[in-house]
C-alpha cells in the first residue's frame, strides 16, 4: 500500500524506512478512526490521502531554503497537515502543532504518542494570541500554514512566530497572482519579503499548488498580530 507514496516522493529525491513508511500507515489509519467520530478530513480514500495530505504536505522539500531540519510551527494544522508528515520525513525537525480547535490537539497529541514522535508540541490556541507569547513570538526558523485564509490574514497569522532570517512558506492553490498583489503591503507591515514562488504539481496528479516563500527581515512591529478576530475581519492592506 505504500508504492505510491514511495514512487511520489523518489521523484522529489525523498527516501523512507520501513519504520517511516509505517508511522505514516499507522497516521492513516488512526486519522480514519478518528474521522468517524469528528470531522477531521473530508479526504478519506486511501489514494488521496496520500496525494492531497501526505504528498502535498512533504512538497516543503521544493522550496531551497527548507532543508529538513530546524524548527517549524504549523498554524491552523487541523488534523496535522503539513506538520506530522513533515516530522516523519524529517525526524530531525523540531515541530509544533498549533491549533484552535482543543478536540483536534487531543487527537494530535495522541497520534503523535502513537507513532513514537519526539520533539513534537501540540498546542491548543489562537494564532493571534501565541504570536504575542514571548515563548512562540519570533522563535521559529519555519512557519508553514495550509489553512484555508486569504494571504494578507495568513501573513499575519505566520509571521510573528518567524525569527529574523527565517521564512513563513504558506501552500497554497495556483493561481496566486492577485492574492499577491493584495498581500504585498501586508507583507511589508509584518517585515516580509517574497522570496520565491514555486509552482508544482502533485506527483502522478494534475493537482497544481504553490509555495510562497516569504523571508522575514527584521524583527516585527509590536502592534503585530492584532487581537484575535480583527486579522480576518480587517485584513491589512
Amino acid at each position: 500500500m505504500t508504492e505510491l507514496l514511495t514512487q511520489g516522493l523518489l521523484k522529489w529525491n525523498i527516501t523512507l524506512s520501513d519504520k517511516q513508511l509505517d508511522q505514516f500507515m499507522q497516521y492513516y489509519k488512526l486519522l480514519i478512526e478518528k474521522n468517524k467520530v469528528m470531522n477531521l478530513t473530508a479526504i478519506t480514500e486511501y489514494n488521496e490521502v496520500v496525494q492531497k495530505h501526505f504528498l502535498d504536505s512533504l512538497s516543503l522539500i521544493l522550496a531551497p531554503v527548507f532543508r529538513g531540519e530546524g524548527s517549524v510551527i504549523d498554524v491552523g494544522t487541523g488534523a496535522g497537515f503539513p506538520g506530522i508528515p513533515l516530522k516523519i520525513a524529517f525526524p530531525h525537525l523540531k515541530v509544533t502543532l498549533l491549533d484552535s480547535l482543543n478536540k483536534r490537539v487531543n487527537f494530535l497529541k495522541e497520534t503523535t504518542d502513537a507513532l513514537g514522535l519526539k520533539e513534537i508540541e501540540c498546542v491548543h490556541g489562537r494564532a493571534e494570541d501565541f504570536g504575542r507569547d514571548k515563548r512562540y513570538r519570533e522563535k521559529f526558523d519555519f512557519c508553514v500554514s495550509r489553512a484555508v485564509a486569504a494571504l494578507p490574514v495568513l501573513a499575519e497569522y505566520g509571521m510573528p512566530f518567524v525569527k529574523k532570517g527565517g521564512y513563513f512558506i504558506p501552500y497554497k492553490s495556483v493561481k496566486t497572482e492577485e492574492e499577491l498583489q493584495e498581500a504585498k503591503h501586508a507583507i511589508k507591515l509584518l517585515s516580509g519579503k517574497i522570496e520565491d514562488i514555486i509552482d508544482f504539481s502533485i506527483p502522478d496528479t494534475e493537482i497544481e499548488r504553490t509555495l510562497i516563500v516569504i523571508e522575514k527581515t527584521a524583527p516585527i512591529a509590536k502592534i503585530y498580530p492584532r487581537k484575535a478576530g480583527i486579522p480576518k475581519k480587517e485584513p491589512l492592506k
